[in-house]
């Protein structure tokens, strides 16, 4: 009886089926027990699968379905008063947004009509509030947003745009509609808000095309070139395959960007070389590009004026493209289209802004005592004489005024009123590196360079890929 309660206690998971077949065969198992204790359990396991088709035979044996009672339940539901959610939702005003970009041609009809807005009397108003009509009319580059009811009536018109005399506010002109239907308007100030971006790019033909490709802003390019004007001759060194990374900071006014800001940091890998260079501003003093390692960047005079463009003409003797004469061409010519930007390459103070004759419109800018540059064939002049203009100051624009072939820039570099090689510019002298009171300060600072630098590279990549 010990063995049976034993045998009990092994097979109580199983079921019913099990005790009365060990019941009937103790003997045989008792045998069994004592000679491989440690098989029961695989042969409990075996006789349960073994018996499965015997518990299902079984369950098959209860009462059929069909002989079972059935029992029917009814329960009311309220149906929805859907004239009472339809009046609801007709009372919900229904608002719309779009946003556009002004144009210089615009009247207050077609800006609205571009808005999506059929309202004669908003457009009235735009028209008759002097306010309203400098800030949108006549106007192009402007982004407006409006709000608009179901009847594509104006209820809410916001522009915003910098504020002339700052560099960190911009100003926000807001149209409203009450509900007396009357406009009003009012126009504030607000401060700038910088924010980090970042981007790169591989040169195939040009930097410019490249940055171009990398939808990195022209004004970005062009303090990119500035930086490594001394290192990298952008119009002869230059190799296809050369990558850049560069993070700068944009300017934004509740969101939407309004102007580039600075250069942060950059790299360019250009023939298997790597140059890198970093902002930073000691306190009190005006800020500079420097390496990684703390050597400064900033050389007396830029390399070019019109730094991504191409030289068309070096300094010496030549043959003069239309008297076709041979003739010493005191300058260097950059071919770049109608309006490219043209900068001083130092500071200085402007002694001549006209037009002389064969030069065209022309920009003397005089740097010190001895050494005075000249900016030929300006399709504009954007300085006077008298002015003081600071390294990188645009002057005028590139044209073809005077005696020209086409679109470029005429630059030359005169010493003592003798006329130099352009050339030897960028060979002129560099500032002093960070000094040791800041060198800390500015390795933390070139750390974090380096880790935006590594995000902008991983992007690039990831836009080849």
């Amino acid at each position: 009886m010990n063995f049976i309660n034993q045998f009990l206690t092994i097979a109580k998971p199983y079921s019913q089926a099990l005790l009365a077949l060990a019941k009937a065969h103790s003997e045989t198992l008792r045998a069994f027990v004592v000679r491989h204790p440690q098989h029961v359990t695989a042969v409990l396991a075996a006789v349960l699968l073994g018996g499965g088709g015997g518990a299902f035979a079984v369950a098959n044996l209860g009462p059929d379905a069909s002989n079972l009672p059935v029992r029917t339940l009814v329960e009311t539901l309220e149906t929805p008063k859907l004239e009472q959610q339809v009046a609801s939702l007709e009372q919900k005003t229904l608002k719309l947004y779009r946003n556009d970009i002004t144009r210089g041609s615009d009247t207050a009809e077609s800006l609205l009509r571009r808005l999506g807005l059929v309202d004669s009397a908003a457009a009235a108003y735009i028209r008759q509030n002097p306010e309203v009509r400098q800030a949108l009319l006549n106007r192009s580059g402007r982004n407006v947003s409006v709000e608009a009811n179901e009847q594509q009536q104006l209820l809410t018109l916001t522009t915003r745009w910098l504020k002339s005399d700052s560099d960190s506010q911009f100003q926000r002109l807001v149209i409203t509609r009450n509900d007396n239907n009357k406009f009003s308007v009012r126009t504030d100030t607000a401060p700038l808000t910088a924010s980090v971006r970042m981007a790169g790019g591989t040169v195939a033909s040009s930097l410019y095309a490249a940055s171009d490709e990398a939808r990195l802003p022209d004004t970005v390019t062009r303090q990119l070139a500035d930086v490594f004007s001394g290192q990298i001759d952008f119009h002869r060194a230059l190799r296809k395959g050369a990558v850049f990374s560069v993070v700068y900071e944009t300017l934004e006014a509740e969101g939407e960007p309004l102007r580039t800001g600075r250069l942060l940091s950059a790299e360019i890998t250009n023939d298997k070389k790597t140059y890198d260079a970093v902002w930073f501003q000691e306190p009190g003093q005006k800020g500079a590009y420097y390496t990684m390692k703390g050597d400064s960047l900033r050389r007396a005079f830029l390399a070019s004026p019109v730094p991504y463009s191409r030289r068309t003409s070096g300094f010496g003797m030549r043959q003069h493209p239309i008297l076709h004469t041979q003739r010493a061409h005191t300058g260097v010519d950059y071919a770049a289209p109608t309006g490219t930007p043209v900068m001083s390459v130092a500071d200085g103070v402007v002694v001549e802004s006209s037009y002389q004759g064969a030069y065209g419109n022309m920009v003397v800018v005089q740097h010190n005592g001895q050494q005075a540059t000249v900016y030929a064939h300006l399709s504009r002049m954007q300085v006077k004489r008298g002015q003081s203009i600071k390294q990188g100051d645009v002057i005028g624009a590139v044209g073809t005024t005077g005696l020209s072939t086409g679109p470029h820039l005429h630059f030359e570099f005169r010493v003592n009123g003798r006329h130099v090689d352009p050339l030897t510019l960028a060979q002129q002298g560099s500032a002093e590196p960070i000094s040791s009171a800041l060198r800390t300060q500015f390795n933390q600072r070139a750390q974090v360079a380096r880790s935006q630098l590594m995000a902008a590279a991983q992007m690039r990549q990831g836009n080849v890929q």
